[in-house]
């Protein structure tokens, strides 16, 4: 039988949602075989709009960071399709997938991922220079001043603080305007001042840049500076909210009894 599905994302957009930067249409992730296989994703379908800032919330095992990292091509699926932009990444081979990812996508994550033996502003405009891409120096700089970098670019991953570290991190992700960011708990090791400085860049980065972000968090607080929260249970989105507060998402946490969600 012929497939008759779409090469492209162009169609795919959910209703009112606009055009979208990223798409995965009934897509699943099993690991592990026999007794010991576990669904993490099933058959998931979702849109993530342009110029929006979507988060992703659910307990630990959910799904929600698998998710995350086959929308963005770090993981592979075992059956479904996934889309960033109009590009369908099980059609691209490693090369054009790292291109890909190169040029148009910004990564955070808890790890940091830094090069322990460059400095700050090296880590930082590292991906630009992979690609033979000069910065905007306007937008690096309030990047740099944004995140509060300035009197540390000199310094290497070792002299720094895990929040620097993070901040670094952040700012590379940023620097070269992608056209989306995915985010794992962006904030997870700042201090509560400088992880509301990073979500409020974020999110003005969203409103004025046109930027688009993913973010997966378990802090009701962090989701409350997104667009729109998608909840993740056992593989699957049982829920989301547009508009969310801090309070309304502890809320609706709760209903869902998941353990360690709390308030900050």
């Amino acid at each position: 039988m012929k497939n008759t599905a779409p090469t492209s994302a162009e169609g795919l957009e959910q209703p009112g949602a606009g055009p979208l930067a990223a798409q995965v249409r009934e897509i699943s992730k099993i690991y592990g075989t026999g007794d010991a296989e576990v669904i993490a994703l099933d058959h998931v379908t979702v849109g993530i709009p342009k110029s929006r800032f979507t988060a992703i919330m659910g307990p630990s095992g959910s799904g929600k960071s698998t998710l995350m990292h086959c929308m963005a091509g770090l993981d592979s699926i075992d059956s479904g399709q996934v889309f960033l932009g109009d590009v369908e990444l099980s059609r691209l081979d490693d090369k054009r997938l790292t291109r890909l990812r190169r040029d148009k996508v910004g990564f955070v994550f808890q790890a940091f991922n830094l090069v322990p033996t460059l400095t700050a502003l090296e880590n930082i405009t590292l991906p630009m220079d992979i690609a033979g891409r000069k910065p905007d120096t306007n937008w690096l700089d309030h990047v740099i001043d944004t995140v509060g970098l300035r009197p540390r670019l000199k310094h290497r991953p070792s002299e720094l603080s895990g929040g620097q570290q993070q901040r670094v991190a952040c700012a590379r992700a940023l620097a070269g305007r992608p056209e989306i960011i995915f985010a794992d708990e962006p904030t997870g090791n700042l201090d509560s001042r400088s992880g509301a400085e990073i979500l409020s860049f974020l999110r003005n980065s969203v409103q004025e840049m046109g930027q688009t972000i993913v973010m997966v968090t378990h802090d009701p607080a962090a989701a409350a500076y997104s667009d729109e929260v998608l909840f993740l249970t056992d593989g699957r989105i049982v829920d989301q909210m547009v508009e969310p507060t801090a309070e309304k998402v502890l809320e609706r946490m709760k209903g869902f009894d998941l353990p360690g969600v709390t308030a900050s």
